[in-house]
C-alpha cells in the first residue's frame, strides 16, 4: 500500500471526525430550540426526551470527506490511480450507491419528523436494492455455502435485494440502547476498511474510514452526552437507515470484489458476515420470537438481545460493552478459523454459540421472575 492512499485514510476519517463533531452540536441546537424530541414511551429504555437526528450529519458528512480526499488528490496531480478506477467500471457504482443511500436518507428524515409506514420503508429499501444491482454489485458465489458456489443472475438479483433489506432493518432494529447500533457498526466498518486494504480495494476503504469517522463523536454524544445538559443525541432512523444501506453495499461488495483469489474467496465471505452476526442473528430470533406469540412479526416490542440484558438487571451501558465485544470477538474468531474451518461449519457453529447464548439468558430472566 502506498503512503498515497495511506494519506487518503487518514484525511477522510479526520476530516469525518472533525465535521460530524461540528455537526451534531448545531443538530442538538436546533432540536431543541425546535423540539424535535423522541419522547419517551413504554417500549423505549430512555426518560428523558432526547433528540433523534443524529444520522441527519451522517450521509453529507460521509460524501464531503470522501469528496475533499478525490478532490485534493485531483488538483495535486494524483488523480491517475483514481482515474484507472472509473474507467473500470468503478464510476456506474458509485453513483448508484449515492443514489441509494440519498433515498434511503431522505426517507429516514420523513420518519424521524413525522413517521412512515414500516410497509412504505420495506418498498424504498427494495428499490435501493435494485440501485445497488444496477450499479453492479450483486451476489454472484455462495462460495460454499450449503455446497453452492457460483449462482446465476435469476437467483443472485432477490437474493441481493432480500440481504439489502435484511441488513438495513437489521441495523434499524438493533438500535436500541445507547452505543449499540454505532458500537457494532463501528465493528463491522473497521474490518470491512482492513479487509478493503488488504485486497486493494482503496477506495471502498475509503468510503468505510470515512463512515467509522462520522460515527466517532456521534458514539460519544450519544453514549456519553447528558441529556438534562440537552448534548445527547440517537441517530433515528435517518442514521440507522444510512448506516444500514452502506453496511449492505460494503459487505456484499467485499464478497464480489475481482481481486479476491480463488482460494481467499470463502475467507472473505466470513470477514464480510462475521460482524453482522448479532444484529442479523438477533432479527431472526425475533422475528420467530413474535410469530410464537403470534404478535405482528413487524411491530417494534421489547424482546431484542439488549433487552434479555437488561431484563437480568444490567445497566445500558455494560449491557452495550457486552454485545459490541461479543460480536467483536465472534468477528475475529470466524474470520482466524475460516483459515481452517469449513465456512458450513463455522456457520453451524455460530447458530448454535448463538443459541445457547440465548437460552441461557432466557433461563436467567425466568430466574429473576420477569415476564419476557
Amino acid at each position: 500500500m502506498s503512503l498515497f492512499w495511506i494519506l487518503n485514510y487518514i484525511l477522510v476519517l479526520v476530516c469525518a471526525v472533525i465535521f460530524s463533531g461540528i455537526i451534531i452540536p448545531k443538530i442538538l441546537l436546533i432540536s431543541f430550540r425546535k423540539k424535535l424530541f423522541d419522547v419517551p414511551d413504554a417500549r423505549k429504555i430512555h426518560h428523558s426526551s432526547v433528540p433523534r437526528l443524529g444520522g441527519i450529519a451522517f450521509k453529507p458528512v460521509i460524501l464531503f470527506s470522501v469528496c475533499l480526499a478525490l478532490g485534493i488528490d485531483i488538483i495535486t496531480g494524483n488523480g491517475a490511480q483514481l482515474k484507472e478506477m472509473f474507467v473500470a467500471g468503478l464510476l456506474p457504482e458509485i453513483l448508484f450507491l449515492y443514489c441509494a443511500v440519498l433515498t434511503l436518507y431522505l426517507v429516514g428524515i420523513a420518519d424521524d419528523l413525522i413517521g412512515v409506514k414500516y410497509r412504505a420503508k420495506f418498498v424504498v429499501q427494495i428499490i435501493c436494492a435494485i440501485m445497488l444491482i444496477c450499479g453492479g454489485v450483486w451476489v454472484n458465489n455462495l462460495d460454499g455455502i450449503l455446497g453452492v458456489h457460483e449462482i446465476p443472475k435469476y437467483i443472485g438479483y432477490p437474493l441481493t435485494v432480500l440481504l439489502v433489506v435484511f441488513i438495513s432493518n437489521a441495523i434499524n432494529l438493533i438500535d436500541g440502547i445507547d452505543g449499540l447500533a454505532s458500537g457494532l457498526s463501528s465493528v463491522a466498518i473497521f474490518i470491512y476498511g482492513s479487509a478493503f486494504i488488504v485486497h486493494h480495494q482503496y477506495l471502498h476503504a475509503m468510503i468505510a474510514f470515512a463512515t467509522w469517522g462520522v460515527l466517532i463523536p456521534f458514539f460519544y454524544y450519544n453514549v456519553f452526552g447528558n441529556a438534562e445538559k440537552e448534548k445527547k443525541i440517537f441517530m433515528g432512523d435517518t442514521g440507522s437507515l444510512t448506516i444500514g444501506i452502506l453496511l449492505s453495499y460494503l459487505s456484499i461488495k467485499l464478497i464480489t470484489s475481482g481481486s479476491i483469489p480463488n482460494g481467499e474467496a470463502g475467507k472473505v465471505m466470513v470477514t464480510a458476515f462475521a460482524p453482522l452476526i448479532i444484529p442479523c442473528f438477533d432479527v431472526v430470533r425475533v422475528f420467530i420470537h413474535r410469530l410464537r406469540k403470534k404478535q405482528n412479526p413487524f411491530m417494534p416490542d421489547k424482546s431484542h438481545i439488549h433487552h434479555k440484558l437488561l431484563a437480568i438487571g444490567m445497566q445500558q451501558r455494560p449491557a452495550m460493552i457486552s454485545i459490541v465485544t461479543i460480536s467483536a470477538i465472534f468477528s475475529i474468531l470466524n474470520i482466524y478459523f475460516s483459515k481452517y474451518i469449513d465456512i458450513n461449519i463455522l456457520l453451524v457453529a455460530d447458530i448454535v454459540i448463538w443459541t445457547l447464548m440465548n437460552m441461557w439468558l432466557t433461563r436467567k430472566i425466568h430466574s429473576h421472575n420477569v415476564d419476557f
